[in-house]
C-alpha cells in the first residue's frame, strides 16, 4: 500500500470512529457536579469521593461517558431521568474509553446522572459525555437550595451495602454502594445537594491505616496532603458526622500497628477521647459557622447496649455549648457485618424523622 493510500485509510478510520457522536467536555458549563472534584486544566476532572456525581441534560437517544480508572476498581450508577428503576451500573476501565450509559431512548429531553458508588481509595478521570449525532445539550437545571454534607466511615461510604445477607461482608469495590446509604437517601429525600466525605475504616483518633479524619477532611484529593479543598465552594445548611465506630474497635486493639503509632502502649483516656471528638467538631464549625450539625453514631456495635461511645459524643457536644449541634444515635442493628440495603434504609428513615423534628432550614 502506497503512502498516500495509507494516509487516506487512516483518515477514513479516524473519521469513522468519531462520526456519529457529539463530545460534551467535562468543563462545559451545562454539566452539574455535586461533591468535591479536582479539575485539571482542560484535560479532565478527577472524581475521588463516594457519592460524587455529574449530571447532564440533553435531547437525544443515546449517551456515553468517557472515563479512565486511576486506582482500584471503580463503579458508578448511571441514573436516567431520575428514575431509580432505570439505573445501569458501570465500571470504569484502566484505559480512556467510552462507556455506554443509556441507549434506545426516545428522542426527547433527558437527564443522566453519573454517580460514584465506590470508596475514596479509588479515583476516576472523567473527560466528558458523548451524545449521539444530532443530540442537543440542554441547560443545566438549577441546583437544589438545600445542602447537606456527611463525614463518616464505612457505614457512610457504603461498604458492603450490596453484599447479600448471609454472605461474606467483603470490602471489595463491587460491593460498595453509596447511592443506597442512609446518607444519599437522606439527601434525596430532602431534595438537597449532597457531599460525602467518607472512607471505610477511618476514625477520629485512629484508623485501620495511617490517616485519620481530622487529617483528611479538608482535602480535595484524599491521598494528597497538599490538595486543600476550598470550603467556600460549598457551604452546607446541615452537616452529619458519623464517626467513632473504628475508634471503638482500635482503641481496644493494642497490638494493631496504628494503635502503637497513635497511642504507644496506653489507650487514650476518657477526657482525651471526648476532647478529640470536640476538636474535630470545632474544625467543622470553623468552616461552617451557620450550619446545623448532627453528631450521629451507629448502627453497628458502637451503639449496642452498654457501649460507652454514645456517651462520649454526648459529653463532647455538651461541652461545646452550641445550640445548633445535636446528637442522635441509630439503634444497634444486631446483625453481622456492615449495614446492607434494608438496614441503610432504616437508618435513613430514622435520620429523616430526626431532621424533620429538630432542624429548621
Amino acid at each position: 500500500m502506497r503512502k498516500n493510500q495509507i494516509l487516506s485509510f487512516l483518515l477514513f478510520i479516524a473519521v469513522t470512529c468519531c462520526y456519529g457522536s457529539v463530545l460534551v467536555p467535562f468543563h462545559q458549563k451545562s454539566l452539574t457536579y455535586m461533591g468535591r472534584v479536582e479539575r485539571v486544566g482542560n484535560q479532565y476532572a478527577k472524581i475521588f469521593w463516594p457519592g460524587t456525581s455529574v449530571t447532564i441534560n440533553f435531547k437525544g437517544t443515546e449517551i456515553k461517558a468517557v472515563l479512565k480508572n486511576g486506582k482500584e476498581d471503580t463503579y458508578f450508577y448511571a441514573i436516567v431521568d431520575g428514575n431509580e428503576n432505570d439505573i445501569r451500573k458501570i465500571k470504569a476501565d484502566t484505559i480512556e474509553s467510552s462507556i455506554l450509559l443509556a441507549s434506545g431512548l426516545k428522542n426527547t429531553n433527558h437527564s443522566v446522572q453519573l454517580f460514584k458508588l465506590s470508596n475514596n481509595t479509588s479515583y476516576t478521570y472523567f473527560y466528558g459525555f458523548e451524545l449521539a449525532d444530532g443530540s442537543t445539550v440542554l441547560n443545566a437545571m438549577p441546583l437544589p437550595k438545600r445542602k447537606i454534607e456527611f463525614y463518616g466511615n464505612s457505614i457512610t461510604a457504603g461498604h458492603g451495602v450490596d453484599v447479600l445477607p448471609g454472605h461474606d461482608d467483603s470490602g471489595n469495590p463491587e460491593y460498595f454502594n453509596n447511592y443506597l446509604t442512609y446518607a444519599a437517601r437522606t439527601a434525596r429525600h430532602f431534595n438537597a445537594q449532597y457531599s460525602c466525605i467518607s472512607r471505610s475504616g477511618i476514625g477520629v483518633m485512629v484508623s485501620w491505616f495511617p490517616i485519620i479524619m481530622p487529617e483528611m477532611y479538608d482535602r480535595t484529593n484524599p491521598e494528597d496532603s497538599t490538595s486543600k479543598w476550598d470550603f467556600t465552594q460549598y457551604t452546607p445548611d446541615l452537616v452529619v458526622i458519623n464517626l467513632f465506630q473504628n475508634d471503638m474497635w482500635l482503641t481496644a486493639s493494642p497490638e494493631h500497628p496504628q494503635f502503637k503509632t497513635r497511642f504507644g502502649t496506653t489507650p487514650p483516656d476518657v477526657p482525651t477521647i471526648i476532647r478529640s471528638y470536640q476538636n474535630f467538631v470545632k474544625s467543622i464549625r470553623t468552616k461552617y459557622p451557620k450550619a446545623s450539625i448532627i453528631c450521629v453514631l451507629g448502627s453497628m456495635n458502637a451503639t449496642e447496649k452498654g457501649s460507652l461511645w454514645p456517651g462520649y459524643i454526648e459529653k463532647a457536644v455538651e461541652g461545646l455549648s452550641d445550640a445548633k449541634i445535636f446528637t442522635h444515635f441509630f439503634p444497634y442493628k444486631n446483625t453481622s457485618g456492615h449495614p446492607k440495603v434494608a438496614e441503610q434504609k432504616i437508618m435513613a428513615d430514622d435520620l429523616i424523622d430526626f431532621i424533620d423534628k429538630n432542624i429548621k432550614w
